[in-house]
């Protein structure tokens, strides 16, 4: 059997693969309040039948004012544990397990109205100027994050992860280039992860199951974040209860990135390497063969995809044809799923 395609077990929620959905805005939600729609319900359920091992919802703002655009999922109310709910039985009715990426998204926040970030600086000249967050500001947006978790356990998912990447809120916390705080929240490393420690505390207080955080493991600009640097950040999630680190890279700042197949692959190696920790990867991977390659060599332990699954619902397939390993469909399709 192909590593991609063996049963992965972290806590107690077994996957049946180690092929991730990696969480994608779909930005569906038309009324703006944050609730999902029909076209949710199709797109996750799809990947499902496809035989993803784990689908992770889109980020999911925890705040109103924490979303990426006005027509982003949220989970700030628990009117939007309903339609969670329904999204998570058609997926799991297909043997994936799911997870939700809980979400803030600091100054690359488009929304109307104030936004908020640990230093009052834009993204960059097409972006509001954030309001620089007050102790109490902070305090809220942790128990935001609370609150969704205990939202995310009503809804039945198996997995939260926290979005720490992107340039968005956890993440310009963590990087010195977007984090320019005098107190306890801005200056060394042991403050710039002090948002994140208390996200990570209270989430662990209402939820026992596996807990995933994304960085953005390079900043790709002098003076920031880079894999090396977040070792450090890496045992400190691990020692916190964090099961894996899913490692993506850049977006805190503007900055060219040479993107190519599997160019955060290495990023990923370094900190389960240094950390000791489970990682995910993900950034161009699109084959079974480049994907099996990363788990062999012991470079990650989950792969997530995220383009190609946009491309291929049914890349587990698709995958698995070209390792020449047969895996079991969906009984609807036996007759189409030839060896």
């Amino acid at each position: 059997m192909a590593k991609l395609f063996e049963p992965f077990t972290i806590r107690d929620v077994e996957f049946k693969n180690r092929i991730v959905m990696s969480p994608m805005c779909m930005y569906s939600s038309h009324n703006e309040d944050g609730m999902i729609e029909d076209w949710h319900k199709t797109h996750y359920a799809t990947r499902a039948v496809g035989q993803v091992g784990l689908i992770i919802v889109e980020a999911t703002a925890v705040q109103p004012a924490g979303r990426i655009s006005s027509q982003d999922l949220g989970i700030w109310s628990d009117d939007h544990i309903a339609g969670l709910t329904e999204v998570v039985h058609l997926m799991q009715q297909q043997g994936a397990k799911t997870g939700i990426q809980l979400a803030h998204a600091g100054r690359k926040a488009t929304v109307d109205g104030d936004i908020y970030a640990p230093s009052a600086i834009a993204f960059n000249e097409k972006y509001k100027s954030p309001v620089e967050m007050t102790i109490d500001d902070i305090k809220t947006t942790v128990q935001a994050f609370k609150d969704g978790a205990i939202r995310a356990k009503k809804a039945g998912f198996d997995v939260i992860e926290l979005h720490g990447a992107h340039g968005y809120l956890i993440n310009e916390f963590l990087s010195p280039l977007s984090n320019k705080r005098t107190d306890d929240y801005g200056g060394s490393a042991v403050n710039r992860y002090r948002l994140l420690r208390e996200i990570i505390e209270v989430v662990r207080t209402v939820w026992q199951g596996p807990l995933f955080v994304r960085i953005s493991a390079h900043d790709y600009t002098d003076g920031g974040m880079t894999s090396i640097a977040y070792i450090e950040m890496a045992k400190w999630m691990k020692e916190q209860g964090v099961d894996l680190i899913d490692v993506s890279s850049g977006a805190v700042v503007p900055a060219a990135i040479d993107s190519f197949p599997g160019y955060q692959v290495k990023f990923s190696e370094t900190i389960k390497d240094g950390a000791d920790i489970l990682t995910g990867a993900v950034g161009l991977i699109t084959t079974g063969i480049q994907a099996e390659e990363i788990l062999k060599n012991g470079r990650a332990d989950m792969i997530l995809l995220a383009r190609e699954l946009l491309r291929d619902p049914y890349w587990a397939y698709t995958a698995a044809k070209d390792l020449r390993v047969e895996i079991q469909s969906p009984k609807q399709y036996e007759r189409g799923w030839m060896f």
